[in-house]
């Protein structure tokens, strides 16, 4: 299915009577008496589907609650790769005898009708067609990929394979899953263990722990019918004094508030604020009234008395949670109350330290020190009214209304406006995304360094993406800084230029103003540089997935459009890889290229190189060559695993060998966030990353045994930081030098992201290159209108030992 940011369905914890759950035996996941998987779909949004999300809805076939803490569900693609991986959604509550438990997963473009207030809410995009689902004992991710290891797991509950599904029940899937037809069990809930028998395809019809169907709606907000006087909870009350309500699960009625924003689209609901607050930090006065798929009849100024059920929603698995009030019923009072006064964020208010420490566990139940730390602050006003002056903007406006600012302006600020990311120590507690919740006043398109001058004013507000926000409903207004795009010198005739560039799934069919965007960063910003490595060239049908791996279509048009930018006529070199085996978008085979300018330096081909083939140093009485070139650093090791390998080139520049290293490392999916409720969190993509890092940096080795001298450039996209233990082991025993640490402090960065000022692209030299000047130039990253999320860097090296020593 294809995938979109789309609003957050509802999480539901339940206060629970814990049932003690033994692992079931092997044979297959034994038949189950309680829980079951009773319905799985997986089109939702995709075209021609009615429903917005995929969903998993589980059921209970015993006699007693059947408690879902440290469960989880879990997704694996029908006919697994090597490479594929189980998904994993997180579940916390119960399921109650005979009834439901409505897990939503990833949301796709298409569809109009929301699920039922969901239950759990993972990001899992399934397949409509064939995937297996299992219900699993555990959080962490199973490893089996097919039905006997599967069988043999004594942490699967149960397990649904459908369509052509490998892993699944007894003689064979379910069939007959599409963007229309989810597969569900009758309403015996029956379970043999044959999948084939067990359930059977039909209309999707979800349902969540409160009987709530996709056709039903939560109480609206104006019923009639709801008290009129306050009852005896308060905000303060729901909100408690860790990130976790103490009244999670339970029912209230008549909680006093006046409506402070009202939010229309996606999540839809509206936040209320007690005014009468009580004289604990710790306890928000704001809380979220989710209303589901219907339209909140309040307005801002109303004084109301809400009841219904507290909830605590997750937006992602190791997300922070989002204390709500569901299934509202409401009563207004009256409209037009002056509004409770907005708590001022800036830099004496806000926290230096960013976070408590769990050693890697979760900080729910710690008691919030918001005079300590940022977050803490943050959770303490969640759902409150705060108000921010004259912020700079860190992280430019972006394609879904966000723009992320800082209420500390003198904290590791960069030369051009921005906030360096330093380590993962020293976080910058000062960031906020912003988001307007007035349609007529839209967030403005902004870059790095523009400030929204004088009051910006909303409601505190947590999600996946970012992490604690401001839901504005007073913008301020924006003073443009007049951040220029950066254009390098022109390498002197005996400097050879190197440059890196993430160009960004580009494809022969993507629009020509791509093409002509990029090539005149190129051409231009870049100043035609002799070499240009790429990365994130895809092949020439992009994400058609029907075996297509070459790319000279895309790069025909990429240097055509170089050309007509007044560039050189670049020629290109790249080893096409094998279909499907590394990574990125599914069906675009990204690769990293060369492109050179054959009026400047040569390339030396060796044949024999292919996707499969180890390059190998090659020691002769001249120095250092290459087996192959082009050619691929051991493409056969794990550390590659669906992932882009290294390419390697050998040139000649005024008769001088150097060898070119491409690089394109795993990327950080599915690490945990900064902001998560998991303290230190895991990095847990970073140790494929280390492993490739320690791949190229015995290439580097080998070439530097042959040839102490050779002179070898090494960059891309690593998709790290210059502090991290990739960069560590890439340069371990000193073979290169990371050239973004000679840059002052300020400038050390060639990306923004979450509104910190980062560096992720890197270039690095052998000991050989004494002389050189290197810089990162900045076009993109900072910019609203971008290209690439990447800004190029590009080194000038003089072969012969003449120029600027650095």
């Amino acid at each position: 299915m294809q995938i979109s940011r789309s609003g957050s369905a509802l999480l539901a914890a339940a206060v629970t009577v814990t049932l003690s759950v033994t692992a079931l035996p092997a044979a297959f996941a034994a038949p189950s008496a309680s829980a079951v998987i009773s319905e799985v779909y997986g089109g939702g949004g995709n075209s021609g589907a009615t429903l917005t999300r995929d969903y998993i809805e589980l059921a209970n076939a015993g006699d007693s609650s059947f408690a879902l803490s440290g469960f989880s569900v879990q997704y694996l693609p029908g006919t697994p790769s090597a490479a594929s991986r189980w998904q994993v959604s997180e579940l916390s509550g119960d399921v109650a005898p005979g009834g439901r438990y409505l897990v939503a997963q990833a949301a796709g473009t298409g569809g109009t009708v929301d699920l039922p207030a969901a239950d759990a809410t993972g990001t899992i995009p399934m397949s409509a067609a064939s995937g297996t689902v299992a219900l699993v004992s555990g959080t962490t991710p199973l490893t089996c990929r097919t039905a006997g290891d599967c069988a043999a797991d004594t942490r699967i509950v149960d397990l649904v394979g459908y369509g052509a599904a490998v892993v699944r029940e007894g003689s064979g899937p379910v069939t007959g899953a599409s963007a229309t037809a989810s597969v569900a069990r009758g309403a015996s809930l029956a379970d043999t263990d044959d999948n084939a028998a067990d359930l059977t395809a039909g209309t999707p019809a979800p349902v969540n722990a409160a009987g709530e169907t996709s056709g039903s709606e939560p109480g609206e907000p104006g019923d009639p019918g709801g008290p009129t006087e306050p009852g005896t909870v308060r905000v303060h009350d729901i909100q408690g004094t860790t990130r976790l309500s103490p009244l999670a699960g339970r029912s209230v009625s008549g909680v006093p508030g006046v409506v402070t924003g009202v939010r229309t689209t996606g999540s839809r609901g509206f936040w209320i604020q007690d005014t009468a607050p009580d004289d604990d930090p710790r306890t928000s006065e704001g809380v979220f009234v989710y209303t589901g798929s219907t339209a909140p009849a309040v307005a801002v100024g109303d004084s109301v008395l809400v009841s219904g059920q507290v909830t605590e929603y997750y937006p992602a698995a190791d997300a922070q949670s989002l204390t709500q009030i569901t299934a509202p019923l409401t009563t207004v009072l009256s409209s037009g109350n002056p509004l409770p006064d907005a708590v001022v964020l800036d830099s004496s208010s806000v926290p230096d330290a960013y976070v408590p420490t769990a050693d890697g566990g979760s900080i729910e139940s710690l008691d919030l020190d918001p005079a300590a730390y940022a977050l803490d602050l943050y959770e303490s006003l969640e759902g409150t009214r705060v108000t921010m002056a004259d912020t700079r903007v860190t992280g430019a406006t972006t394609a879904y209304d966000e723009v992320w600012v800082t209420v500390k302006p003198r904290e590791n600020p960069t030369r051009r406006g921005g906030t360096l990311y330093r380590s993962y120590e020293d976080q910058n507690t000062g960031r906020l995304k912003v988001m307007s919740l007035d349609a007529a006043q839209p967030v403005p398109v902004a870059d790095v360094g523009d400030v929204l001058s004088g009051s910006t004013t909303g409601v505190i507000d947590y999600a996946t993406y970012g992490g604690y926000n401001v839901q504005a409903t007073e913008l301020g207004t924006l003073v443009d800084n007049g951040l220029k795009r950066e254009v390098t010198r022109k390498q002197r005739s005996g400097e050879l230029a190197v440059a890196t560039y993430n160009v960004e799934n580009l494809d022969a069919d993507d629009e020509q103003a791509k093409f002509d965007t990029l090539a005149q960063g190129v051409a231009v910003s870049l100043s035609s540089p002799d070499i240009v490595s790429l990365e994130e060239i895809q092949d020439d049908n992009g994400a058609v997935d029907d075996g297509t791996v070459g790319s000279d279509a895309t790069l025909k048009r990429f240097t055509d459009a170089v050309v007509a930018a007044g560039g050189p006529r670049y020629a290109w070199r790249y080893v096409a890889p094998a279909d499907g085996q590394d990574g990125g978008e599914p069906g675009g085979n990204i690769r990293n290229v060369f492109l050179f300018n054959p009026d400047r330096v040569d390339f030396v081909d060796r044949p024999g190189g292919d996707a499969t083939t180890a390059v190998k140093a090659v020691k002769t009485k001249k120095g250092a060559t290459l087996s192959v070139s082009p050619g691929r650093i051991n493409p056969t090791s794990t550390a590659w695993d669906n992932s882009r390998k290294p390419l390697v080139g050998e040139f000649r520049f005024r008769g001088e060998p150097v060898f070119v290293i491409g690089n394109h490392f795993a990327s950080k999916g599915g690490d945990q966030s900064l902001h998560g409720r998991y303290q230190e969190p895991v990095r847990g993509s970073e140790t494929q990353r280390v492993r490739q890092a320690a791949e190229v940096n015995t290439f580097v080795t080998s070439l530097l045994k042959a040839d102490r001298s050779a002179r070898v450039v090494t960059l891309g996209d690593l998709n790290d930081f210059a502090f991290s233990p990739t960069m560590k082991a890439l340069t371990s025993g000193k073979v290169l030098k990371p050239l973004i640490t000679t840059l002052p402090a300020q400038e050390q960065y060639s990306y923004v992201y979450d509104g910190n000022s980062q560096t992720l692209d890197h270039i690095l030299t052998s000991p050989a290159i004494r002389r050189f000047d290197y810089d990162v130039v900045h076009i993109n990253a900072e910019f609203a209108d971008q290209a690439s999320d990447h800004d190029p860097q590009i080194v000038r090296i003089d072969v012969k030992g003449r120029g600027h020593k650095h």
